[in-house]
């Protein structure tokens, strides 16, 4: 199955169904794109959860080290992970029942769209979730 970008509709929807974003390695470093993106995404008014096992809070969030230790419902996986780490984490979205896997611009994996697909995820990739949400303005409750 070939990975075919969502529409901007789908992202609307993706987007306002969604309300706590588990960011997997989400840097605790300000400079970083990972922690710039988060940081715009929770002033939307997104839950941000910081999923990274060398920091205990991130943007006044506690972290946790894996996507099993998160005590809420996670609606989107947003990934700052390498391409060769996503279908461990794919796996990881499909086991604690999240509802879409989302890698940031510039990384893509076959292999875990087809996982996450095929458990019944959403899946977006190469494409950043700050740009993505002010393109598409999803209403925000």
């Amino acid at each position: 199955m070939s990975y075919v970008q969502p529409s901007q509709d789908e992202f609307r929807t993706i987007l306002e169904k969604s309300n706590t974003v588990a960011v997997v390695g989400l840097s605790d470093d300000p400079t970083r794109t990972s922690h710039l993106v988060a940081a715009a995404m929770q002033q939307r008014g997104y839950k941000i959860i910081p999923v990274n096992p060398k920091a205990s809070t991130i943007l006044g969030e506690t972290c946790y080290a894996k996507l099993q230790d998160v005590p809420v419902h996670i609606d989107i996986v947003n990934v700052f992970r390498r391409s060769e780490y996503c279908l461990e984490v794919a796996k990881d979205a499909v086991e604690v029942g999240a509802d879409t896997l989302w890698l940031q611009q510039g990384i893509t994996n076959e292999e875990a769209h087809a996982y996450a697909k095929e458990h019944g995820l959403n899946v977006v990739m190469d494409a950043c979730i700050k740009v993505i949400d002010a393109v598409v303005q999803p209403k925000r409750s």
